[in-house]
Parts: C-alpha cells; structure tokens; sequence
C-alpha cells in the first residue's frame, strides 16, 4: 500500500492517505476553489480508480478538503480551456471524466462519500458514484445543470439519481435545479444519515462506518458489492439469481477473511 500512496500523492488536485489499515481517504483538494473540478482533476479522478483497484484496501472514503465544501462541480474558471479544445480533444476529455466516475463505481470494495457543504454539478455525479453517503447538516445536493442551460445527462448522474431516489423525485429535483438539504436528503434516500458536526465529523463516521465494514469477511463484502452493482443493471431476476448463486461459490471458497 505504501507504494501506491506514494504514486498518487504527486496528484495536483486530490490527495490520498490511509487513516486507518486498509481504508484510504480520497480527498478533492481545491478548497480554495469550493474544491471544484477542472481539465486536470478528471484524468486524476481516472487514473486514482484505476490504481486503487489494485490496493489492498477494505473501503475508500471520499470527501472534500478543508470540510466546507465537497465538490461544487466544474470550475467556471476553466471554460476557457475546454473552448480551446479541437473536437476530439473535448471527446477524449469527456471519455476521460466518464472513466473516473464509472471506474469509482466499479471498485472491488466499497466507497463511502463524507460530505460537508455543497455538492453540485460534477460534484453531485462524484457523490453517487459512491456506495454510501453520510452528510454533516450543512450538506446541500444540486442537479442544478439546468439553471446553467445544461442537461443533467453528465457522468452518469441522470442514471445515478433516478435509481437512488426514484424517476419522479430525480425529475422534479432535475427539471427544477433547486437544492436539497442533508434532512431530506436522508428522507428521500440521497444519504444514508446525517452526522452531527462539521467535515471532520463527517469523516470520522466515515472511517467508523468502514471499521465496521472491514470487520467483516474481505471476499464476502467484496463479493455483495458486485451483486448489488451488477444487479441494479440486471433486467431479468433468474439472471441476478445466477450472479448471486455464482458470488456465493466464490465465498465458498474463499479463505479471505
């Protein structure tokens, strides 16, 4: 692990730690830009997923530097260089911004998301790509990609939020652009609760949350992790009995603990 921290730590916009044995702390580290995304964080987001996949981790937590904010989408400041861009310099960019989310996504362990301020745009696309979301009462969710002449079609948000809060609440929270604080976001099921406290609150109970998790069998957590993802793309219930059947096996197995 010590080799993989060290490789990731020459990041520019995101940081990485291990607070605990096994379980990283990935960090959006512009706060003095409401930690918001730019050009280079997307291909740091991607090449971050891609190396961590391979670390002998238990969970990763992903928060925002500094505790006042999580991530508050693109930065305005940087569309001057996406206006410079050729074509298939944007696509390759657009690829790479895809890449990060769904290769947060498909990690082998889970991710939980500790979130204190605004989360917004990008940002939004960034929280649900996590498993979990414990938020401190000063958390605020925005699809606002409207309000901005936009479509919330971006990093697989609009596929995110219908599955997590349902089509109807993703509509009106999508077609409005308004924002919804921690308290009904905890109701409508876009967090898991809510934490007293500020950011460092927050990622206490993130790394409790993930003691608890880590306590239990690695290849089985593991293993329930890639049943609840691939099954939230499984159409047919047969076909999510076999990848369940064929999960259990591999538990079986195991001698992981």
């Amino acid at each position: 692990m010590a080799d993989i921290l060290a490789e990731l730590s020459q990041a520019n916009t995101l940081t990485i730690a291990e607070p605990q044995p096994g379980i990283g702390l990935m960090s959006v580290n512009r706060p003095d830009r409401g930690n918001s995304q730019t050009v280079e964080m997307f291909g740091e987001i991607a090449w971050y997923a891609h190396t961590l996949r391979k670390a002998p981790l238990r969970a990763l937590i992903i928060t925002g530097a500094g505790g006042a904010t999580f991530c508050t989408g693109f930065d305005l400041a940087e569309i001057a260089v996406i206006a410079k861009m050729t074509i298939p310099e944007f696509n390759e960019l657009v690829d790479t911004a895809s890449a990060g989310t769904s290769r947060l996504r498909a990690l082998p362990f889970p991710v939980i998301a500790a979130i204190s301020g605004p989360v917004a745009g990008g940002g939004l696309s960034l929280a649900l790509s996590a498993d979990i979301r414990l938020a401190s009462r000063f958390a605020s969710f925005s699809a606002g990609f409207v309000r901005v002449g936009l479509s919330i079609g971006e990093l697989g948000a609009s596929w995110h939020l219908s599955r997590v809060i349902g089509p109807a609440r993703a509509a009106e929270i999508s077609f409005t652009g308004r924002s919804v604080k921690a308290d009904e976001a905890v109701r409508i099921g876009l967090a898991n609760r809510v934490v007293p406290g500020d950011g460092d609150d927050v990622v206490a109970a993130a790394i409790a949350l993930a003691e608890t998790i880590a306590a239990n069998s690695t290849e089985g957590v593991r293993a329930t992790k890639n049943s609840l993802i691939r099954n939230a793309e499984i159409a047919s219930f047969l076909a999510a009995l076999e990848l369940e059947n064929r999960s259990q096996v591999v538990c079986r197995t195991s001698r992981s603990h």
